[in-house]
């Protein structure tokens, strides 16, 4: 069959399943997020660096001491905020699963001399360690995984701190992913990018499941020489305010709270991500 006929015939993008993720871990894939990491040219996968010193000089001033802390970063990428939390005197653990992103954060942190452990896991079935100050998940990370997956996260942020240690979480508003999931399909062009190092085509398709509060996101990706297809699925889970407040409840976590004051991008719309801060049980 002609590979634009199966496009063409495709089946309907319904919801996929929890662990269906695009291939953050193969390592020529990994190499071009990381390339995405480091742009300033938009805060795609990363934030630029004035956004991340300014959320980095909120983290030190309201969850952390002035020095001697550790710190536990899920979903750490390049280590940008791990690397600046070390600078200020505080021990710091990433963990990620993208081997590029965390070549790149040991590297860095090796040729500075920081406090940095990182390692290339899991987060869902990585040995987190214990006795941090603060275990943080970042930029939306934390809608990747369903709630199953995202409970179990939770416990075991929850087991790795010490008594009265802070969690910060940063997830997609339940506006901001409906809006993801309803948004028309799209296509664009480029010479090189995420997807491909070569001229490529990539039409996006998404879909809403109102039901399970599921954004599903679908891309072709055409090679312009061979018209070789690669397609690509990502889920992205909403939760609400309330869901995710009752959700650290049930997972041991105290005196939760969405703390407006912790800073957005300048490109962040407005209901994109929020912040929510919580305490770990002493009793």
């Amino acid at each position: 069959m002609n590979s634009l006929l199966k496009i063409v015939q495709r089946e309907a993008l319904g919801t996929p399943a929890e662990d269906r993720k695009i291939p953050w871990d193969d390592p020529e894939f990994s190499a071009r997020m990381l390339r995405e990491h480091l742009s300033q040219e938009h805060d795609m996968a990363s934030r630029r660096t004035k956004t991340i010193d300014d959320q980095v000089a909120w983290i030190r001033r309201e969850l952390l001491p002035e020095s001697g802390a550790r710190v536990l970063d899920l979903g750490c990428g390049p280590g940008f905020y791990t690397s600046r939390l070390a600078r200020s005197g505080h021990s710091c653990v990433g963990i990620d699963f993208s081997p590029a992103s965390i070549q790149y954060a040991i590297t860095h942190a090796k040729d500075e001399g920081l406090d940095c452990e990182y390692r290339r896991e899991d987060v869902r079935s990585a040995d987190y360690g214990g006795r941090f100050d603060l275990v943080m998940m970042l930029f939306g990370e934390f809608n990747t995984f369903g709630p199953e997956s995202a409970a179990g996260i939770l416990r075991k942020a929850h087991e790795a701190l010490k008594p009265s240690g802070y969690l910060l979480l940063e997830p997609s508003t339940m506006e901001a992913v409906r809006g993801l999931g309803r948004t028309p399909p799209s296509w664009w062009t480029a010479t090189d990018g995420l997807f491909s190092d070569k001229p490529h085509v990539v039409l996006q398709e998404q879909s809403w499941d109102n039901e399970a509060l599921i954004a599903s996101i679908r891309f072709f990706v055409i090679d312009a020489e061979t018209s070789e297809i690669t397609s690509y699925g990502q889920s992205t889970h909403a939760f609400s305010d309330e869901q995710m407040l009752d959700l650290l409840g049930e997972c041991a976590f105290r005196d939760a709270e969405i703390d407006l004051s912790f800073p957005a991008a300048e490109s962040d719309t407005k209901n994109e991500l929020m912040a929510v801060v919580a305490r770990k049980r002493d009793d």
